[in-house]
């Protein structure tokens, strides 16, 4: 585990096993839906189909599916790895709740672009996403392409700096963790097929 760049990141948190009964059993659930993006008119979370124009203003940001899942046996075992790198990485912000988890399938071609997990607004109930955290569920072996990258603005005048993920998210269970404001990206899956767990964590702002 280290800090570099604002995440934290565990190699191989997640045994294989486990990575793969969480492959299954997603695909199982037989609810794979496209994901969305924030923005579009007329699209919430809980959007199951989008309309032709809804999906071509989606694609130009994000072309992947997702299964949600909220499995206490998934969670758990996740959990304490966030708690950890909260600490470890000196953010210590106050945690209320963790969101459904979201499995995510990128294809040949699939991606998502530039966005952070947070913006301004609140959720209804006054909370925001704090963290995030990314998982890998098969080896990079699988497939190529799909890199997690990172971006900030860190010096004024000068270009945005990009860091990938590549060399310590490329074995099966390991996590990336970072806070939610910070920018990134996965790029297009080239072959085969990427899987992943992502999740957030939430809390009141300022806190």
């Amino acid at each position: 585990m280290q800090l570099e760049f604002d995440y934290w990141y565990f190699k191989e948190t997640l045994p294989k096993l486990l990575c793969r009964d969480i492959i299954n059993f997603a695909k199982s659930k037989n609810d794979t839906q496209f994901a969305i993006v924030a923005g579009v008119k007329g699209v919430d979370k809980n959007s199951k189909k989008l309309n032709k124009r809804q999906k071509e203003k989606t694609l130009k940001t994000r072309n992947s599916k997702v299964v949600w899942l909220k499995e206490p046996w998934i969670i758990s075992k996740i959990l304490p790895f966030i708690k950890t790198a909260n600490k470890n990485a000196g953010w210590n912000f106050v945690i209320e709740d963790c969101e459904a988890v979201q499995f995510t399938i990128y294809e040949k071609g699939q991606y998502y672009g530039w966005h952070s997990d947070c913006g301004i607004k609140t959720d209804e109930d006054g909370k925001i996403r704090k963290l995030s955290a990314s998982i890998l569920l098969n080896d990079s072996s699988e497939f190529e392409g799909g890199e997690l990258e990172f971006c900030h603005y860190t010096k004024p005048n000068q270009e945005h700096m990009v860091l990938s993920t590549k060399k310590i998210l490329n074995t099966t269970g390991s996590m990336v963790v970072f806070p939610s404001f910070v920018f990134h990206r996965v790029k297009p899956v080239t072959k085969g097929v990427r899987y992943s767990l992502v999740v957030w964590l939430r809390g009141f702002p300022l806190k």
